[in-house]
């Protein structure tokens, strides 16, 4: 059951304009995702995933941490980050999750990048040309709403039925002119509007 990568693809866009206004800085997005074939492809079901996410998931996750960090420039231009698989439609969503879902791969990204944030994710069921949805967050503090993003990105030919598509995602910054406050700011506010309530 020895990991089988097809291709690596990245993918970067950058934002300049939000809203019609110049970002103060730009943002930039990223996606690293390998195609490899499903490990448990043309097997019967198996109770126990654990062998291959041991023999797959570490190597994946330095594949993809070196191919992301190559794309941001360095480890401390990535303030948010993520993660997603899909799998192809003759595997099962937890052929997915079992790959991704595992510190033997996201340490690799949370260490390398000095996170300490969980990996927001997406698994899922697709076909070659899917989305890819990488939600992401930012990696030291999850209540910074700023940094709460979505990096999309395609692959004309993945995954094929027998494949799963493994994602990192990565953002430079939060979103331009953002102003929605963060999740600091509602506790406060509830906690005010409670005791508010009870004065009365």
């Amino acid at each position: 059951m020895s990991l089988q990568v097809r291709k690596v693809v990245s993918y970067v866009e950058k934002t300049l304009i939000e809203g019609g206004r110049a970002a103060d800085r730009p943002l930039v997005m990223i996606v690293a995702a390998a195609v490899i074939r499903n490990p448990w492809a043309g097997l019967p079901f198996q109770e126990d995933l654990r062998p291959g996410i041991l023999e797959a998931a570490p190597p994946l996750g330095e594949l993809l941490v070196g191919e992301i960090l190559r794309q941001a420039g360095s480890a401390d231009n990535i303030e948010a980050y993520g993660k997603a698989a899909v799998v192809g439609t003759a595997g099962e969503v937890e052929h997915a999750s079992a790959l991704i879902h595992t510190l033997r791969f996201g340490n690799f990204y949370r260490n390398a990048v000095g996170g300490t944030s969980y990996l927001s994710f997406t698994n899922m069921r697709g076909g070659p040309g899917c989305v890819i949805s990488v939600p992401l967050m930012h990696k030291l503090d999850e209540g910074l709403r700023s940094h709460y993003l979505t990096v999309q990105t395609t692959i004309n030919d993945a995954p094929a039925p027998d494949e799963i598509v493994i994602a990192l995602g990565a953002a430079t910054s939060g979103r331009p002119h953002h102003r929605i406050g963060n999740r600091y700011s509602d506790l406060k506010e509830l906690e005010q509007e409670a005791q508010e309530a009870r004065a009365k």
